[in-house]
């Protein structure tokens, strides 16, 4: 099946946008754009009138430079193969750029969930894992599969169960998949993390006082102009973050519809609206918008397209009025629509980079299903201990005594979801320390995307030639 939206097409011609200022020989670069293997595969459905459709489904695993690949599993009536193997692509370039050793995955299930009863919505998952578990396609040195649009913790859950049923002798099969509820051997932090991840994103950004001149803004998040589009889990987190941040949410978006006030919304506030009433809009206070996707030409700072792809395309893009645009979905905006906003100095901040806090911290969830052991578990106390050490020798040094307070203030060991936290903050800081470093010594590289993109063909270029895959 064919992608109506060019997707696929327009992650290649990043691809080769970047690819240019390489001196890696074409026939290695052909190598690592293409895809490794794809999996498409049919199965029944009954339905509780009794009739029966056929569910259409793939696994695609873009490359094997590292194992295992890893990549979300996407619930969605409008899914096509060319847009799970663009995914797979991009899950590639982002775990390059945020140095997490794993290939790139990606997998679907044409189904709308939300048309689906729960015993459905179970019996889809369970056969998709059955399916993958055959061809191998799934395995925590293999392939490992995480949330993406329309799945959950839920999913993940029923995806682990499956698997470990059928491979009763595997010691890690909790590392089969990520994204788990935490009591089924998550990790604390997984859920927010892509938000948290943007949030540190577009702090970094906002830190450099030469690029927010150039872009007529002021450093730092606080007082910025914010408008997201989708709240799902992705945008309500960033959302959420950046309102804490001291940036001002001016405009917000679902499907149903969007809603602005200038003077800004409180996010809770609208979300208890929106489950006490089944939409955002009519909110106290704030103007409707309609169709949602105009939220994107509202007047802001800051524009975070957190749904689905080509978003922000050449018929819009004139119309944007955002100075940051940072990419929360994958492939929001279209390679049209990007000239378009650097001809009028706008900064895109990519997708490859900037939702890459998921897969930063299935990474984690991955290694603590491999070692067994809770982050935290093993070295808390003694940290807790070696700082009243340290306390006691300061008192007894400088004769001071240190209140019951000023010791809890301080000696605390990091639990999990501090750990956690701490990793993305620095993996999604230095990550743009290295796509900012690569535009400073290549200078006619256009925009950010390019600079992340050869950032990430550059290691994984690397890696083909270090393992002899490509000699």
């Amino acid at each position: 099946m064919s992608d109506p939206t060019g997707f696929l097409d327009n992650v290649n011609r990043s691809f080769d946008r970047a690819a240019a200022f390489t001196g890696f020989p074409q026939g290695l670069l052909d190598e690592i754009k293409a895809g490794n293997s794809l999996y498409r595969f049919e199965f029944p459905l009954r339905h509780d009138d009794g009739s029966i459709t056929v569910v259409q489904a793939w696994r695609a695993e873009h490359s094997h430079h590292k194992l295992p690949v890893k990549g979300g599993i996407r619930y969605s009536a409008d899914v096509n193969e060319d847009e799970v193997m663009a995914l797979a692509s991009l899950m590639t370039w982002k775990c390059a750029i945020v140095d997490v050793p794993f290939g790139g995955a990606k997998g679907a299930v044409q189904v709308d969930p939300r048309k689906l009863t729960l015993d459905q919505l179970e019996r889809v998952t369970r056969r998709y894992t059955h399916e993958l578990i055959k061809k191998n396609f799934i395995g925590p040195g293999v392939d490992v599969p995480a949330p993406d649009y329309g799945t959950g913790e839920r999913e993940m859950a029923w995806i682990v169960d499956t698997y470990q049923a059928m491979t009763p002798d595997g010691l890690d099969a909790l590392a089969c998949v990520t994204g788990k509820p935490v009591s089924q051997g998550g990790i604390r932090g997984r859920r927010e993390a892509t938000g948290r991840g943007l949030f540190f994103a577009l702090r970094e950004v906002c830190a450099r006082g030469d690029d927010m001149r150039t872009l007529g803004l002021t450093t730092g998040l606080a007082g910025k102009r914010v408008v997201v589009q989708g709240l799902g889990n992705v945008g309500y987190h960033v959302a959420k973050f950046c309102q804490e941040g001291g940036a001002i949410l001016v405009g917000l978006a679902e499907y149903e519809g969007a809603i602005a006030n200038p003077d800004g919304l409180d996010l809770e506030a609208v979300v208890a609206h929106r489950r006490d009433t089944k939409s955002i809009l009519h909110f106290p206070g704030a103007a409707n918008i309609t169709p949602s996707a105009d939220v994107l030409e509202l007047a802001c700072d800051v524009l975070i397209p957190a749904a689905l792809e080509t978003q922000i395309r050449a018929d819009n893009a004139p119309r944007i009025k955002a100075r940051i645009v940072l990419e929360g979905a994958n492939g929001p905006t279209t390679p049209e629509a990007e000239d378009i906003l650097n001809a009028k100095g706008v900064m895109v901040v990519p997708d490859i980079y900037a939702n890459a806090g998921g897969v930063t911290v299935s990474y984690f969830e991955w290694l603590k299903n491999l070692s067994h052991v809770r982050f935290g578990r093993m070295e808390n106390r003694y940290r807790e201990a070696s700082q009243l050490r340290m306390f006691a020798a300061i008192e007894q040094a400088t004769g001071k005594t240190f209140t019951e307070a000023d010791r809890s203030a301080v000696v605390k060991g990091a639990d999990e979801l501090t750990l956690v936290n701490s990793g993305l903050e620095e993996t999604m800081t230095a990550a743009y320390r290295d796509i900012r470093g690569i535009r400073e010594q290549h200078p006619s590289i256009p925009d950010l995307r390019t600079a992340a993109f050869l950032v990430a063909i550059e290691k994984v270029g690397r890696s083909y030639l270090e393992l002899g895959i490509f000699p």
